[in-house]
C-alpha cells in the first residue's frame, strides 16, 4: 500500500519531492522573470512568450545537468554507504536507488530540451520575420537598431539569412544541434533490452556524455538572446520611450531621441556543472587507482550451459551478500567495464562471479578463459558496490524469490546463511528458508544447481535437512523433458535437476504457497525477498498482503524488492 511505501521509502520521497519541487520553482520564477522585467520589454516585442519558455527551461536544463552525474559515482556512494552505517538499513538501502534517479533526471533532460528547442525555433523564426518586416512597426524598427555596432537587439542582421543558416552557424545553433543529438542518442540506447543484449553500444553512446557537457559550457557564450542594458535602462527606460521608437521626428529634442542598447546574458550553464564534473573526474580517476590494484584468479569453472565461474583474491577486498563488482578485462576491451553480482559468501577466503553469455564482450571473455591453457588474461576489479542484503538474517522466516538471472545474490545469501548456521552465529534469526527459482530452461540450472546440492547434501550431514525447503519452477518446457519425467517420476531425485526436491513444470501459485507457509509458521514474521522482474513483485506483494493476518500476534509477510 501506498502507507508502507512512503514508511519504507521516505528518503527516496523526499528527495523526489524535493527534485520536483525545485524543478517547478526554477520554471516559474524564471518564467515570469523573463515574462516581466522591464530589460527584456523590448526582446518581448520580437519574441513574445517563447523567450520565457526558452529560458525558463534552460535554468531547469542546468539544473538537472547539474545532477545528472552524480547518482553514477559509485565510490562517492559507497563512500556515503559507509558513513551512513550508524543509520538505518532502510536510509542505506534507498542510495541503492541511484540509477532509478539518473534515469528520472535524464527523462527530464529529454522533456526540457523539447521545450526548449521548440522555443527557441519560435524565437528565430521571429527574430527573422522581424529582420524581413519594413513595416515600420516595433519589432522592425529594434530589429534595424545598432546593426553596425556591437549594442544589437536581433543577431539575424541581413535580409537574405534562414533560420536553418543561424542553427547551423552560429555557436548556440550548432552546440544546440550537437548536444540534442547526443542526448538523443544517450536516451535511446540505455533502453533495458539494449543494455541486456548489446551492453557495448550502451557503454560505447554512453560516453557522449563528454560531448554534452562540453558543448553545454560552449552553448550559451555567444549570447545571442539579449537584454537591454542598465546604463540604457536609465537614459530611456522603454516605459516612457517605447512609443517614441516607432513615431520619431527628424529633429528630435527629448529625453527618449537616443535608441536603447543592448547586452548579452551571461553564460552561465559552466557554474552549475564544474562541481559535478570536477567530482565525477575525482571518482574516475578513483576508479583507475583501484582497478590497479592486483587481483588473482584462484580457480576458474567452467559450468554447463557455458557459463563461467571465476574465483578471486584481492588485497583489502571486503564483500557483503547482495553487493556486486565491475568487471573489467584489458585483452578484450581497456574501456568496457561490466557488473557482475558477487556469487560468493563473505565468510570465503575469495570473491567469485559467474558469467554467462550475453553479448560479445561476454562470449569474447568466456572464449578467452577457455582457450588460456597456461597463463590466464589480467582482470580488473572495481568495487565491491551496493548495500548489503543483510535484512535477510533478520527474519525467523524468509521466502527467497529468484526468477532466471536474478538467482545470482541467492547464492551468496543461501552460502551466508548455512555458515552463520553451522558457526551458531548470534546476528543470524532465520529459523527456516523457502527459496522458489524460476526458470526458462536447464541448461542455466547447473551451477546453481551444484550449489544446492552441496548445500542439501551439509544439511542433511548435520542432521538440518529441513532448515531449508526449495522449489524449482520450469517455466519454459519443452516435449522431451516431459516425457523423460513421465518415465522416471518414482525416483527420488529429481530427473532435470538431480535434486532430492522435485522440480515444477509451470508457474507457482503463489496463494498456495503463501498459505501453506503462514499455516506452517503462524505467528511468525516473514520477510519475502525478490530478484526478477517489476511484475512478480506486484503479485508477490499483493500475496503479502492477502496472507497477512490483521492480528499482531499471528503471521505477517513483509516484501523486499531487491535492486541487484
Amino acid at each position: 500500500t501506498m502507507g508502507n511505501w512512503l514508511v519504507n521509502h521516505w528518503f527516496s520521497a523526499a528527495v523526489l519531492a524535493a527534485w520536483l519541487g525545485i524543478n517547478i520553482f526554477l520554471f516559474t520564477y524564471y518564467f515570469l522573470f523573463f515574462d516581466r522585467d522591464e530589460r527584456y520589454f523590448y526582446t518581448r516585442a520580437i519574441l513574445g512568450s517563447a523567450l520565457a519558455w526558452a529560458r525558463a527551461s534552460a535554468k531547469c536544463l542546468n539544473f538537472n545537468s547539474m545532477l545528472i552525474l552524480l547518482p553514477i559515482c559509485r565510490n562517492l556512494l559507497s563512500f556515503l554507504r559507509g558513513t551512513c552505517s550508524c543509520c538505518r538499513q532502510t536510509l542505506r538501502k534507498q542510495l541503492d536507488h541511484n540509477l532509478t534517479f539518473h534515469k528520472l533526471v535524464a527523462y527530464a533532460l529529454a522533456l526540457l530540451t523539447a521545450v526548449h528547442t521548440i522555443a527557441h525555433l519560435f524565437n528565430l523564426e521571429r527574430y527573422n520575420h522581424s529582420q524581413q518586416a519594413a513595416d515600420g512597426s516595433l519589432p522592425a524598427v529594434l530589429s534595424k537598431v545598432h546593426l553596425q555596432g556591437s549594442k544589437w537587439l536581433n543577431p539575424i542582421h541581413s535580409n537574405q539569412t534562414t533560420v536553418e543558416y543561424v542553427t547551423f552557424t552560429t555557436i548556440p545553433g550548432l552546440t544546440g544541434v550537437i548536444i540534442t543529438l547526443a542526448l538523443i542518442l544517450m536516451v535511446t540506447s540505455s533502453t533495458e533490452f539494449i543494455r541486456r543484449n548489446y551492453f557495448e553500444v550502451f557503454w560505447y553512446t554512453h560516453h557522449l556524455f563528454l560531448i554534452y557537457f562540453a558543448g553545454l559550457v560552449i552553448h550559451g557564450i555567444a549570447g545571442l538572446v539579449r537584454g537591454q542594458t542598465e546604463e540604457s535602462m536609465k537614459e530611456v527606460h522603454p516605459h516612457h520611450c517605447a512609443h517614441y521608437l516607432t513615431h520619431k521626428d527628424e529633429d528630435c529634442s527629448h529625453n527618449c531621441c537616443k535608441d536603447p542598447e543592448f547586452g548579452s546574458i551571461p553564460a552561465e550553464s559552466w557554474k552549475w556543472v564544474l562541481a559535478p564534473v570536477l567530482l565525477y573526474i575525482f571518482e574516475r580517476i578513483l576508479r583507475v587507482w583501484r582497478a590497479r590494484q592486483k587481483v588473482v584468479i584462484t580457480k576458474v569453472v567452467m559450468h554447463p550451459a557455458r557459463v563461467l565461474e571465476l574465483q578471486m583474491q584481492k588485497k583489502g577486498f571486503r564483500m557483503e551478500v547482495g553487493q556486486y563488482i565491475f568487471v573489467n578485462c584489458p585483452a578484450i576491451s581497456l574501456l568496457e567495464w561490466h557488473p557482475f553480482t558477487l556469487t560468493s559468501a563473505p565468510e570465503e577466503d575469495f570473491f567469485s562471479i559467474h558469467i554467462r553469455v550475453a553479448g560479445d564482450w561476454t562470449e569474447r571473455l568466456i572464449d578467452t578463459f577457455q582457450q588460456q591453457k597456461t597463463e590466464m588474461p589480467r582482470i580488473e576489479v572495481d568495487g565491491p558496490f551496493g548495500t548489503a542484503s543483510e535484512d535477510v538474517f533478520q527474519y525467523e522466516v524468509a521466502m527467497l524469490v529468484g526468477a532466471g538471472i536474478g538467482v545470482t545474490p541467492f547464492a551468496s545469501i543461501l552460502k551466508s546463511i548455512w555458515y552463520k548456521f553451522q558457526q551458531a552465529d548470534q546476528t543470524l534469526k532465520t529459523k527456516k528458508i523457502y527459496f522458489y527459482w524460476l526458470c526458462r530452461d536447464t541448461g542455466a540450472f547447473a551451477w546453481f544447481n551444484d550449489l544446492l546440492a552441496s548445500l542439501e547434501q551439509k544439511m542433511a550431514e548435520s542432521g538440518k535437512a529441513d532448515f531449508l525447503t526449495y522449489r524449482l519452477f520450469l517455466t519454459g518446457w519443452d516435449t522431451s523433458i516431459a516425457n523423460n519425467v513421465a518415465l522416471r517420476f518414482d525416483t527420488a531425485t529429481d530427473t532435470v535437476t538431480g535434486l532430492r526436491h522435485k522440480t515444477i513444470f509451470g508457474r507457482p501459485m503463489w496463494n498456495s504457497e503463501f498459505a501453506a507457509v503462514a499455516a506452517a509458521h503462524p505467528r511468525s514474521v516473514v520477510g519475502v525477498f525478490l530478484c526478477g522482474p517489476g511484475a512478480l513483485a506486484k503479485s508477490l506483494q499483493k500475496s503479502c498482503h492477502q496472507h497477512s493476518s490483521l492480528d499482531p500476534r499471528k503471521v505477517k509477510f513483509y516484501f523486499n524488492k531487491e535492486n541487484f
